[in-house]
């Protein structure tokens, strides 16, 4: 459903967001393995993340990225947006160029309702949410 890129992204700051209090930020080496992903791969996601204004980057020693206070409210739709775009909330399920109510694909109907059900679920659902599995134990950011 997602692209590697989004994927990982989503992982990123799900993990920073599970960093104890007063230590929330981390290298690009801690992200990378904690979320099982390549180094220069997650490195350019950031990066996308901090043009955004989702994280921070810290040069420097004791650098590395945190959440930005826009990152903090940010919902798990926003940064599929980043990443993916917003086809994923507003395109055909087939693929057509055009696909409304007054020209709908043949799936149109059943899927509007599955594709308004997951952009309501993605407008409500924040890091934090889901950070709050990881440091339960109940979800994983890696197999």
């Amino acid at each position: 459903m997602f692209s590697k890129a989004c994927k990982y992204a989503i992982n990123s700051m799900v993990f920073l967001a599970t960093l104890p209090d007063g230590k929330e930020r981390a290298g690009i080496k801690d992200i990378a393995f904690a979320i099982n992903s390549p180094e220069a791969f997650t490195a350019k996601i950031l990066q996308t993340l901090v043009r955004e204004n989702l994280l921070l980057s810290i040069k420097g020693p004791n650098g590395g990225f945190e959440i930005s206070d826009l990152g903090k409210k940010s919902t798990l739709y926003r940064i599929v947006q980043v990443i993916d775009g917003d086809s994923i909330f507003v395109g055909c399920a087939l693929g057509l160029q055009e696909c409304s109510e007054s020209h709908p694909c043949a799936v149109h109907h059943k899927f509007k309702a599955i594709r308004d059900h997951l952009t309501g679920m993605m407008m409500t659902t924040t890091r934090r949410d889901m950070a709050i599995g990881i440091q339960t134990g109940v979800s994983f950011l890696k197999t």
